[in-house]
């Protein structure tokens, strides 16, 4: 159960129904919002240095992103939880 002024982000890795699933599983665990890791495209996923997300958020927001290192990717996630701490403050 989430507390008062706590902010969860949850992580979700799909292999079909990508946007559907993530987006049921931000509902049910009441994320702020979700990472969806994508084994779709060429270099993504765990036998690769690159990744590609893309970030759903619970007000229906959703954010695409290239292809990238996952040094990047971590810090494009990272990003997104200052822009919303920013945001709530």
């Amino acid at each position: 159960m989430k507390r008062p002024g706590q902010f969860i982000v949850g992580f979700a890795l799909e292999t079909n129904d990508e946007l559907q699933n993530a987006s049921e599983k931000l509902a049910k665990k009441n994320f702020d919002f979700i990472v969806l890791n994508s084994l779709q495209d060429a270099g993504a996923g765990f036998n690769f240095d690159t990744n590609k997300i893309t970030i759903l958020h619970k007000d229906n927001k959703r954010k695409d992103f290239e292809l990238k290192t996952k040094a990047e990717v971590a810090k494009d996630i990272v990003d997104e939880v200052a822009v919303f701490m920013v945001d709530k403050a």
